[in-house]
């Protein structure tokens, strides 16, 4: 009998395997991402140095405040009365170096924050204007899950970077400032002062490896149970069905157990620190009022000196605190740059070539010449394919699932390129023409429609914003969408959901009909369009689409035969090859594959296995 906790700890270790390719660390320091991210930031060179001046210059008033301090308390206080003045002078200093202190930190903190946002948008707009363009090869391989992090992410971690090096530059000044000082006012008691950062020191060696390895863990189990989440929150309907809620939430409660107690071991670790740096603080003060104090009692050191270094000892630790956390910063912006840049990377593999033509004036007429293809290297999907499609003319591809259909498809609106032969639109090589003007031409309507966020009148125009209400209406009502559009709630300015939820499969499907029409290519392809609607619906869209297609040129692949019984011609595709092709009539009258499966009374290719589909073929000849 099946363990369902064992199956939740295996099913947990095994997404956490499933998650190391995806590296939370890297290098300290790689030149290659900072040479690239600098470019980035180039555009906005000059805020930042007016970013790094207000650092600089808020570092600097955190110096000075303890020596006004001082100087109030040695100068002034403990002098003649005659010494009121400068008790006054020192008070306006003191106001003067606090508002300095106010306005560069307001400034650093400003214009740091808002170039950092600019940077991250920049690099968003870099990596989607990219994927809007890499090949489709590259997305069919790439999980969207990925991505997604590396869009969002990622791209955070370059902009905390970036906002926690130019604070680090005020860090590395701030902590030569208050050594330098404290060894100019009394370098003995500066050197006593110092003492324990070795001690700081060697505890951060210890510590830093066993609280990188706690902090990666927490990160990777916090990821295992937010794709655990996603994957059954989208998945519901099919855990319902197959009554997996208890095996899944035990599965669930392991990532979840496992979450807290990674991060519970990485909070503690965190919280190492806090109490170490107060002790080596308070050691320090120690320091200076034991032996600060007798020097004074002594007469030796000045009442105002003591008290300044007290100041820089509270203020010391922080900037080591800052630079240890940067060095983490930094190691994790190396490794998100690296997978940045890697999708930037991507070689766009389908590009207009120089001097590339726009089509421009196309018949529409369809031609392919001994075209072979495919997506894995030496297995070829479409083998010595040769067909012409005239304009206006409705021509059908049929045959069995992976016997090439829609690839032709593909190539046609040239998602890839062919590896041998030619495809040609209105007589010019698509691949000598531009892809923006083939999409002018070629209008598809697929068999999952996708829909976006927004009214229906802006889906429907979609290919084509020019588009005005009529038309978009007149485009409906081809299609026998207007009736069921009038009466959603806000009619053509209803707003639909994520990909269309709220509507039914047919009702999108309906969508996406009217979505090709208002586009008005000279090239219509239908690829399993009719799919996911009833034989009602399908009924009124072959009638509606009749009249949408006279005048342009109809590619309509399907599964069943009764879809594309009056097409004008009929390719049969088996095994990437073309085995028939004719009207229907003709087909049947030629005792091939065709009349096999039609007078078999098969309502589809898919109802016939490979082997039997193999055999009516060998039959027919």
């Amino acid at each position: 009998m099946l363990n369902p906790g064992k199956e939740a700890r295996s099913v947990a270790r095994g997404t956490a395997s499933g998650l190391r390719g995806e590296e939370l660390f890297g290098d300290a320091f790689d030149g290659k991402v900072v040479g690239r991210f600098l470019s980035f930031v180039r555009p906005y060179k000059r805020v930042l140095v007016f970013a790094i001046v207000a650092v600089l210059f808020f570092t600097l008033t955190q110096i000075a405040v303890p020596l006004v301090i001082r100087f109030i308390i040695d100068d002034s206080l403990i002098g003649t009365s005659a010494d009121r003045e400068l008790l006054q002078l020192a008070a306006f200093g003191f106001l003067g170096v606090v508002t300095v202190n106010y306005v560069s930190n307001y400034f650093q903190l400003t214009l740091v924050a808002k170039t950092a946002e600019r940077i991250l948008i920049d690099l968003r707009r870099a990596m989607y204007a990219h994927l809007q363009r890499v090949s489709l090869s590259f997305m069919d391989q790439t999980e969207v899950g990925r991505l997604m992090s590396r869009l969002q992410g990622d791209v955070g971690s370059l902009q905390e970077f970036l906002e926690t090096s130019i604070f680090a530059i005020g860090d590395i000044v701030l902590l030569i400032g208050i050594v330098t000082v404290m060894v100019i006012l009394d370098w003995q008691l500066g050197l006593l002062t110092l003492s324990v950062v070795p001690i700081l020191l060697v505890i951060r060696v210890v510590w830093l490896p066993i609280a990188k390895k706690a902090f990666m863990r927490a990160r990777e189990t916090s990821s295992i149970v937010n794709g655990a989440l996603a994957e059954n929150i989208n998945g519901v309907r099919t855990v319902q069905e197959m009554t997996r809620q208890q095996i899944n939430y035990e599965a669930f409660e392991a990532k979840v157990m496992d979450n807290l107690l990674s991060h519970l071991r990485a909070s503690r670790l965190a919280q190492i620190m806090v109490p170490t740096v107060d002790t080596l603080t308070g050691g320090a003060m120690a320091i200076v009022i034991i032996i600060g104090g007798n020097l004074v009692l002594d007469k030796s050191l000045d009442l105002g000196v003591m008290v300044a270094f007290l100041f820089y000892i509270q203020r010391f630790f922080d900037p080591i605190r800052s630079l240890t956390m940067q060095y983490s910063v930094m190691q994790r912006a190396m490794a998100s740059g690296q997978r940045i840049f890697e999708v930037l990377d991507v070689s766009v593999e389908v590009e207009d070539k120089p001097g590339a033509e726009d089509l421009a004036g196309a018949d529409g007429s369809v031609d392919f010449k001994n075209v072979t293809f495919g997506y894995v290297s030496g297995q070829p999907v479409l083998k010595n394919i040769n067909f012409r499609i005239d304009p206006g003319e409705t021509v059908a591809l049929v045959g069995p699932t992976g016997s090439g259909k829609t690839s032709t498809t593909a190539l046609l609106h040239r998602f890839y390129d062919v590896w041998e032969g030619e495809i040609s639109v209105g007589g010019m090589d698509v691949r000598e023409v531009t892809q923006d003007s083939l999409g002018r031409h070629v209008a598809m309507v697929l068999q999952e429609p996708f829909l976006f966020t927004g009214s229906v009148f802006e889906n429907i125009r979609y290919r084509t914003s020019e588009a005005g209400i009529d038309e978009v209406i007149a485009a409906a009502k081809a299609v026998g969408a207007h009736e069921f559009i009038m009466r959603l709630p806000d009619r053509y300015d209803a707003i639909l959901g994520q990909r269309g939820g709220n509507l039914s499969v047919g009702q999108r499907q309906l969508i996406s009909f009217a979505r090709a029409i208002v586009a008005d290519a000279k090239i219509l392809v239908l690829d399993e369009a009719t799919a996911n609607v009833d034989s009602f619906t399908e009924r009124d869209i072959q009638q509606a689409l009749a009249s949408t297609l006279k005048g342009r040129t109809g590619i309509v692949i399907a599964h069943r035969l009764a879809t594309v019984r009056h097409a004008d011609r009929i390719i049969v595709l088996q095994d990437g090859e073309i085995t028939e092709a004719g009207t229907h009539d003709e087909l049947l009258a030629r005792q091939g594959l065709y009349h096999r499966l039609h007078d078999m009374n098969y309502a589809s290719f898919d109802d016939v296995q490979g082997d039997a589909a193999a055999e009516t073929a060998a039959a027919g000849e």
